[in-house]
């Protein structure tokens, strides 16, 4: 317990908590500091938790923080697995209860912040189902689950993708790596344009060449799909070989068979297929439905953290454990009974192994004959739809198969010459390194001898001298051929740059006149696109004022209308109600109905009217009344004022008097002595 209070202490000191407590001040808080604590955590974990636990209800404190353990998987000690022990310890503030929580929440703070993150996505709202057999609720709420399952890709992706090692500094190299090519081919584009419009019919040319690249892409392609179609044809051929090989087996095999044989077989396969239907098969199914009642279980749950991977992996060496006990014990009650029993085990064993693996290779081989009879029709179907014939059969078939084995028989001598061939190989390269090795002998000896003679590295010397001779053979060799080659590309330069110079005579002098006229229009051009951009920029000022008032205009009048539709309604709707009430009240004065009368706005204002008057009567008595005894209640508040006047005069004398005698006398007031002098 004592280590629990002190890796709490210490994760409450850090960020972001900074409490500044000690084991003492810790354990000193009262429950409702020890609650409020807890809930500044579980607000770390989750911001919506940031409460002061002082403005809220203990009901509503303990209810959303047993929802919040709840969604993070939160599992109380064993002394405190009872649910409403647990929330009184809350309610209470119990440290038995909060300390645990604590510990456990301030282990697992990022990986509570992700589960939290994760729950406001993935735990799904319950609908009832009364609800959902409206079709809009229902399709909605399909919606609100694709969502989520969407989610659960992304967020999928997103982590693998922080996994992955990818920094965001080299993908940004790359970007900016990436720019600075695309300006550089930008700028290379450009300059090829400009060198490519000084040629005549450039555009016609620039057609042709994205039609050649068009059609070279195209070529690509159907080379490609010619290659794919050839592969999947030779893979059809050999296919074809195999069923045709498999169908001859079988016909042999049925003009061999007799009635016996036949029952036999017959009998075989019974049996082999009762076995997967009693057995095998049964077995697959129920692991497989116990695989998806997993599965499902496994997706019912929310997310699992390495905590809780954890406690799985320590449950699992628990239980291997007590297996291992168990073995333990039953060699220690060691029978040889069971010893002879154990053989006869392990043959049925392996014999029932046995049995399950040639079922399953039995199994595997008939999906491959069902999987090729499939592709055979297939493929049967293809080639009558495409060339509307069938498949090549009788003596054509028989022609292909002699032409396969006359191909057969080649192949086999083919590889037996390749073997031969290998072998010779293989000598020849054993001799090889014997003679290596002899040569290596001798030339230790040599060098044995001439360190004797005093003369080591003089073979060395030789075979560098004799190396580099002729390498200097080669190279002047090649300087003679070079300096040849250099000489006529000289000329072939000198005579082509003749040749461009008198071709390109005429055209220079066309090209000065035509550069002339083209510095005489730039400068029209220019003038003419001043005249034009000062026209278009008044024209543009005058249409911009001219919008503007045309859109002030359309939007006044546009009130206006507003307006007058406002008023023509209502002036209906005010003549309607007039009329409305006028024949109401018609309809009540005429009533005989006394009741009826009373409704009558008539009678109303004629009641109210009555009403009045008599008030107003009752009114003028009253001020009869007070101008009757005014004079005598002014006298009268006149007295009660002077009597006022007396006793503030008498309470101001009796201070005064009280104030002589205290003088040089220590009062006490208010808790203070005074001396008064």
């Amino acid at each position: 317990m004592s280590e629990q209070l002190k890796f709490i202490v210490e994760q409450l000191n850090r960020e972001p908590f900074k409490k500044n407590f000690n084991l003492i001040t810790f354990d000193s808080l009262e429950p409702m500091q020890l609650l409020q604590i807890l809930n500044d955590v579980l607000a770390e974990i989750d911001p919506k938790q940031a409460i002061d636990i002082r403005e809220e209800m203990p009901e509503q404190t303990v209810k959303r923080i047993c929802a919040l353990l709840g969604m993070l998987k939160y599992k109380p000690p064993g002394n405190l697995s009872d649910v409403s022990s647990f929330r009184q310890g809350l309610v209470t503030g119990s440290k038995p209860v909060i300390h645990p929580i604590l510990h456990w929440l301030l282990q697992r703070v990022p990986e509570l912040k992700k589960r939290t993150y994760l729950a406001r996505f993935l735990v799904k709202l319950e609908v009832p189902a009364d609800f959902l057999q409206d079709d809009i609720i229902n399709d909605t709420y399909h919606q609100y689950e694709e969502l989520v399952e969407g989610f659960k890709t992304y967020h999928k992706e997103c982590e693998q993708l922080r996994t992955s090692g990818f920094s965001t500094a080299e993908i940004r190299r790359d970007i900016s790596a990436m720019e600075e090519e695309k300006d550089q081919l930008i700028k290379r584009v450009e300059r090829l344009k400009k060198r490519v419009e000084s040629v005549s019919n450039h555009q016609r040319m620039l057609e042709q060449a994205r039609q050649l690249r068009v059609e070279k892409e195209r070529e690509e392609a159907l080379t490609q799909q010619k290659q794919e179609q050839k592969n999947q044809l030779f893979q059809a051929e050999q296919r074809l070989l195999r069923s045709e090989q498999q169908l001859k087996d079988l016909r042999q095999a049925a003009a061999d068979a007799n009635p016996e044989s036949l029952m036999k077989r017959l009998e075989e396969e019974i049996k082999i297929n009762s076995y997967m239907v009693s057995e095998k098969l049964p077995k697959e199914l129920e692991g497989m439905r116990r695989t998806v009642q997993f599965l499902q279980k496994v997706a019912s749950e929310p997310a699992m953290g390495q905590a809780d991977l954890q406690e799985l992996e320590d449950k699992i060496k628990e239980a291997d454990s007590q297996i291992n006990q168990l073995i333990e014990k039953r060699m220690m009650r060691y029978d040889p009974m069971d010893d002879k029993l154990s053989l006869y085990r392990q043959q049925a064993s392996i014999i029932a192994r046995r049995k399950e693996s040639k079922a399953e290779e039995l199994q595997e081989a008939r999906e491959e004959l069902a999987a090729a009879e499939r592709e055979l029709r297939q493929r049967t179907n293809q080639t009558q739809g495409s060339d509307g014939e069938e498949v090549i059969r009788g003596d054509e078939m028989k022609r292909l198969v002699a032409k396969l084995r006359s191909k057969g028989t080649v192949y086999k001598k083919k590889r037996q010459e390749i073997a031969e061939l290998k072998a010779d190989y293989g000598v020849v390269q054993r001799t090889e390194e014997i003679l290596k090795q002899r040569h290596d002998a001798v030339q230790q000896k040599l060098q044995a001898v001439e360190a004797e003679k005093g003369i080591s590295g003089y073979s060395d010397t030789q075979e560098e001298l004799e190396r580099v001779s002729a390498i200097k053979s080669e190279l002047d060799e090649k300087k003679g051929r070079t300096l040849d080659d250099m000489s006529e590309m000289v000329k072939k330069l000198n005579s082509m740059i003749v040749e461009k110079k008198s071709a390109l005579a005429p055209i220079i002098k066309e090209l000065r006149s035509l550069r002339q006229q083209s510095q005489e229009l730039g400068q029209e051009y220019e003038e003419k696109k001043a005249q034009y951009e000062s026209c278009a920029a008044g024209l543009e000022s005058n249409r911009s004022k001219l919008e503007q008032e045309v859109k002030a205009l359309r939007d006044e009048m546009a009130q206006k209308e507003n307006r007058y539709h406002h008023i023509n309604t209502m002036s209906q709707q005010i003549l309607e109600m007039q009329i409305q009430r006028a024949a109401e009240e018609m309809k009540a004065y005429v009533s005989p109905d006394p009741q009826e009368k009373k409704k009558a706005m008539r009678e109303v204002y004629m009641k109210n009217i009555s009403e009045q008057e008599l008030l107003g009567k009752k009114l003028r008595e009253e001020q009869k009344t007070v101008r009757e005894s005014h004079s005598a209640n002014m006298e009268q508040v006149k007295m009660w004022r002077d009597l006022e006047q007396l006793m503030e005069c008498k309470r101001q004398c009796f201070i005064r008097a009280k104030n002589r005698e205290s003088i040089g006398q220590i009062i006490q007031e208010g808790g203070e002595d005074r001396l008064v002098l």
